[in-house]
């Protein structure tokens, strides 16, 4: 991480409060990839694919003069916001967050926002259906999303509390209301009191333009450590109104750390829908990662079966990467 200079903060959010701050400090710091990956499968027999990525975070903070932090953080990434009228907008996720050991801390998102739910959303096997998101089977069946959660839009708050007793405190979300939607609001638990142990639970408002589309996202998740082992469980349940399909997401793993900077893990996961024809969508892998200096090095293989909640052939496709990402 490179500090580039000292400034005086001068406003924060203009058109919520007006605030003068001490000296502060300017910070950048970013990440790059390089990336192979493949499928195989009924028709899926295919060279592999290479893919990079770069990420810069720029972040911001100062104490104002009545003791508060404030801290913004701004994301430039290429790989984000293609599709405006040039198609070369770079900019991600920013932020502003105020803070204070005594009242924790409240975020505004301008864009990427995040729910109560949603804070919490990546499965105990770290999302393994994300391997088939949008893939083309070779049959020509778009694979959708497996695990469905509630992302607000742009212009939301998360609010996290001071520690209300040892490890445990409080996330409170809400997104205004948007054109054809309703506002929503988000709470959760963390829980982090005995060694080892992490607890998080979650329930928030899923919005949408229609009530096919509108409803709850509950999570649940656990991951204990012990020694060189962790395990993991996770549930998500995204339950809609009216004639919408309801989503649930299990999911568990078991990491192995065989050194301080070599780990093995092995997940599983399944989605279920309410749609009673409909077949469990079933998947499975095992992966490694290296880390030293910055640098880790990192592997998958992952297995999926009927990834449209059908039976049908095309349905079960194998992916794998390879990857080396870079931390400055």
């Amino acid at each position: 991480m490179n500090n580039f200079k000292k400034i005086g903060l001068t406003a924060l959010a203009a058109s919520l409060v007006s605030v003068s701050a001490n000296a502060g400090a300017i910070s950048v710091s970013g990440g790059a990839s390089m990336n192979a990956s493949g499928y195989t499968g009924e028709g899926q027999n295919r060279g592999a694919t290479f893919t990079m990525g770069n990420q810069l975070t720029f972040s911001g903070s100062g104490e104002l003069d009545n003791g508060l932090n404030v801290a913004v953080s701004f994301v430039i990434d290429q790989g984000d916001d293609t599709s405006n009228a040039t198609g070369t907008a770079p900019f991600d996720s920013h932020s502003v967050t105020i803070s204070s050991d005594s009242m924790g801390s409240l975020k505004l998102m301008g864009e990427g926002g995040a729910s109560a739910s949603s804070s919490i959303s990546t499965t105990a096997a770290g999302n393994l259906w994300d391997s088939f998101d949008e893939t083309t089977s070779g049959t020509g069946i778009v694979i959708g999303d497996l695990l469905k959660t509630a992302g607000p839009g742009d212009d939301t708050f998360l609010y996290t509390s001071p520690d209300l007793m040892d490890g445990l405190n409080v996330v409170l979300s809400y997104e205004p209301q948007n054109t054809g939607t309703e506002s929503g609001t988000g709470y959760g638990i963390n829980y982090s009191g005995v060694e080892g142990l992490t607890l998080n639970y979650a329930n928030s408002d899923t919005i949408g333009a229609t009530a096919a589309a509108t409803g709850t996202n509950e999570v649940l998740k656990a991951t204990y450590a012990y020694g060189s082992f962790t395990v993991g469980y996770s549930q998500s349940e995204n339950d809609l109104d009216s004639t919408g399909v309801d989503v649930t997401m299990t999911s568990m793993a078991a990491t192995y750390s065989v050194t301080d900077e070599l780990s093995v893990t092995y997940g599983i996961e399944e989605s279920e829908t309410s749609t009673a024809s409909d077949q469990d969508a079933e998947l499975s892998a095992i992966s490694f990662a290296y880390t030293a200096g910055g640098m880790t090095l990192s592997g998958k293989m992952t297995e999926g079966e009927n990834l449209n909640y059908t039976t049908a052939s095309g349905e079960d496709m194998d992916a794998w990467t390879l990857g080396a990402s870079f931390a400055f």
